[in-house]
């Protein structure tokens, strides 16, 4: 019987092909448990602040609080001046998801009011930023544009009794410290100490346990003969919001002074009222 030939040239092509079927890694090319996806991924973004919203500033207050840092409110005899005090007047914004406040003004016999309730919420466009780093930010800023002393931390229940923080008194003498006897009985009696500047629990200063951070401010006017208007401003933060209480009085009686102890217990208790109505 004849044999079939061996053609050679069809075996070299069927190896071939099946060579180019079992690529190696080692050839450059990508190997089957490769996943190009996962390569170069972002990193996530920044954690939104706690608050997508803020309040309606005018109806935050409560009628009795504003009673305590408006006195002559309640007893305006004219009932729809009464309700439209007590309502206030929203400050001018345009964006009212992220800036939002109120105002009221109240004269009375003795003084006339202000008062400034402000809340804005921060938002941070960058998404390696936080929206509370970002307002710690700008905090921060707003905290040292009040050029506040040296840092003395408080808390914020009401100050220790002290004295006005009236710059329009200054210390008796009899109240020196002496060892001999007392004056002559004819003279009158001494006066009770009273420091030409604050003491150190009335200076502006940095608050605690008010919100995340929390600071005071306390100014009086120089206006010479007239009614010397003091301002006092409680500025904090919680997460991304920040809130600013700022209280003036000015008395109708020339050279009177507002008596600074008792204008900063009532903002820091407004303060204290706001930041609990947050939640913080």
């Amino acid at each position: 019987m004849q044999r079939r030939a061996c053609v050679p040239g069809v075996a070299a092509l069927l190896a071939a092909v099946l060579a180019g079927c079992t690529g190696s890694s080692d050839d450059g090319g990508p190997s089957d448990n490769s996943n190009p996806g996962t390569a170069g991924s972002a990193s996530p973004a920044a954690q939104p602040g706690r608050y997508a919203t803020l309040p309606e500033p005018c109806g935050v207050v409560d009628p009795a609080t504003l009673g305590e840092l408006l006195p002559g409110i309640g007893e305006m005899a004219d009932e729809t001046r009464r309700e439209k005090a007590y309502g206030g007047e929203a400050t001018l914004t345009y964006d009212t998801d992220r800036k939002v406040g109120c105002r009221w003004k109240v004269e009375s016999a003795e003084a006339t009011n202000h008062l400034l309730v402000d809340f804005e919420r921060v938002v941070s466009y960058d998404n390696a930023v936080s929206d509370d780093a970002q307002a710690e930010e700008l905090f921060a800023t707003r905290r040292s544009a009040a050029e506040l002393p040296e840092p003395v931390v408080t808390t914020t229940g009401s100050p220790s009794p002290s004295t006005s923080a009236s710059p329009s008194t200054s210390a008796s003498p009899s109240a020196s410290s002496s060892t001999g006897p007392s004056a002559d009985a004819g003279s009158s009696p001494p006066s009770s100490a009273s420091p030409s500047v604050a003491p150190t629990d009335l200076q502006p200063r940095l608050l605690e346990d008010l919100g995340d951070e929390a600071f005071l401010d306390d100014e009086l006017d120089s206006a010479g003969s007239t009614a010397r208007q003091r301002t006092v401003t409680v500025a904090f933060r919680t997460s991304n919001v920040m809130v600013t209480v700022e209280y003036a009085e000015q008395p109708m009686t020339v050279g009177a002074v507002p008596d600074s102890k008792e204008m900063q217990d009532r903002a820091r208790k407004l303060a204290a009222e706001l930041a609990e109505s947050l939640g913080g």
